[in-house]
């Protein structure tokens, strides 16, 4: 399974979402990044994605987006592909 970071905050429902669906389908380890916590990985997130919401998703490589984005994304049945890619 490839490795998934999440750049997100404590007090986020759409993280807890994010995460509780990536656990959901099998994801083991989440390295979580805590913007809230650490404001320069806040500005490195929005360099590398360009957005500056969270939660921010990648799987391997792979800037997924936020949390609407990784549910559409299992909703078409392409999240499990990506994450055993």
């Amino acid at each position: 399974m490839r490795t998934v970071k999440i750049y997100l905050t404590a007090s986020c429902p759409y993280c807890n979402h994010a995460k509780q669906l990536l656990k959901q389908r099998g994801v083991e380890a989440i390295e979580e990044i805590r913007v809230d916590m650490q404001p320069a990985e806040r500005q490195k997130m929005m360099e590398i994605t360009g957005r500056r919401t969270v939660p921010q998703i990648f799987i391997g490589d792979t800037h997924v987006g936020g949390c609407d984005d990784l549910v559409a994304l299992d909703g078409r049945g392409a999240l499990l592909p990506l994450l055993n890619s």
